[in-house]
């Protein structure tokens, strides 16, 4: 991968429409207690009240295991965390290789890891639920709420959501790389966020195509601060984390990093060499990036912005609401589509993420109540392709070989 700004343009990929065939039977079959665990990988749970589910037979977990190693070698991957379950066909819950390549410190499934552009599925939440209680509607526009919006009195909420403003990306700018990777621990504002973009001339009017921007959710951002009067970090935490049950996903105020945690691997760095980003400030993606979480958390998060339900069946948003959200029109990835603040790869729905030295990716399979959560602690690509991505195609083409995780080498998100 090229050491430029263009891979901080990446936060998410568009993906495609809604699919409701079912899972093949045949990759889910229940047993009882796995086989011992190989020496490179460790077995994990989820908490018992979130786990109901038994483990997949070994033989379905002997061809995970090995397509999970085959694409840590391909890509050179220290660590990762796969977490798949359906509630009447089996779990798979397993961490291979290291969390520090300093220490030799194993990978498990209990660590809090960056989760990059995984963020905008929170921050959309929160706007969807300001707009449920009528605080701002989707087809308002960002002017009424933002001052200084290139097109802002043409310009809506839902095409921000949508990623079809028109926007510059601002993590595209190259003033900004240098700023940010000169000194990766300095603090952003949104505001000077959107200078970034804002010195750059709108690519197209409002709606007339996707591109996927970051600047779109600083917008967002600042829109929900200003409907719910709290910090952006605070509603959420109140309003998203707190009724989802969501104990250990945090929107960061700046450098924090709970314990235990992943280092992270990544060469997007001022001289393109390998650092450790496990203490970078996330402030830079704000809205579009920050937050941190775990698997746990993460698969619970998967079902409830996929369905709009939470675990005991409430609601964040409403079921009209939810329609909206997963409504995925056309992206210039073929056959793929995304709606607000969500994509849907070959049916499934959710959101992936990349973060200098870190990528993950949580997604919902509705035809088959099947959650798919991926953790990995580092973002160097592998011939154009987030690793990510790689490990979610090769999983999915053993458990759903009709709902393949597939998307291009140059993805249409940045």
């Amino acid at each position: 991968m090229p050491h430029t700004s263009a891979r901080l343009r990446r936060g998410a990929v568009a993906a495609a429409a809604v699919g409701m065939l079912a899972l093949p039977a045949a990759g889910w079959t229940t047993t009882g207690p796995p086989p011992a665990s190989p020496s490179s990988a460790s077995p994990s749970s989820a908490s018992p009240s979130r786990d109901d589910v038994r483990d997949l037979t070994p033989a379905v977990r002997r061809q995970l295991d090995a397509a999970v190693r085959g694409v840590m070698r391909e890509a050179n991957v220290p660590g990762v965390t796969v977490g798949l379950w359906t509630p009447d066909k089996g779990r798979y819950v397993r961490s291979f290789g290291v969390a520090d390549r300093a220490t030799g410190r194993p990978m498990s499934s209990d660590l809090y890891m960056r989760i990059g552009s995984e963020t905008k599925t929170f921050t959309v939440t929160a706007l969807l639920e300001l707009v449920d209680q009528g605080k701002a509607g989707l087809d308002d526009t960002i002017d009424q709420y933002v001052d200084g919006v290139p097109n802002g009195d043409r310009i809506t909420l839902r095409q921000l959501a949508g990623m079809r403003s028109g926007l510059f990306n601002y993590s595209e700018d190259d003033d900004f790389f240098k700023a940010l990777t000169s000194d990766p621990r300095r603090p952003f504002t949104p505001r000077q966020l959107l200078d970034y973009a804002f010195r750059h001339p709108v690519l197209f009017p409002p709606g007339a195509k996707f591109d996927y921007s970051n600047t779109n959710l600083i917008l967002l951002g600042l829109v929900v601060e200003r409907l719910s009067g709290l910090s952006l970090a605070d509603y959420v935490h109140r309003n998203v984390l707190g009724p989802a049950g969501l104990d250990h996903t945090l929107f960061p105020a700046g450098d924090e990093f709970p314990a235990p945690h992943a280092q992270g691997y990544t060469n997007q760095t001022a001289t393109g060499r390998v650092e450790d980003s496990a203490d970078w400030n996330p402030s830079w993606g704000w809205a579009a990036g920050a937050m941190i979480s775990d698997l746990d958390d993460l698969r619970v998060w998967a079902r409830t912005v996929a369905t709009g339900q939470l675990p005991d069946g409430r609601t964040l948003i409403s079921p009209a609401t939810q329609k909206q959200r997963l409504t995925t029109p056309p992206t210039t990835v073929p056959g793929a589509g995304y709606g607000l603040g969500i994509f849907d790869v070959q049916g499934w729905i959710g959101h992936n993420g990349s973060l200098p030295g870190y990528e993950s990716l949580t997604v919902y399979l509705p035809s088959a109540r099947a959650t798919l959560v991926v953790l990995l602690n580092t973002d160097i690509d592998h011939r154009g392709t987030e690793p990510s991505t790689l490990f979610g195609e090769a999983i999915t083409k053993i458990v759903s070989p009709d709902h393949v995780f597939d998307l291009p080498a140059e993805p249409a998100a940045r």
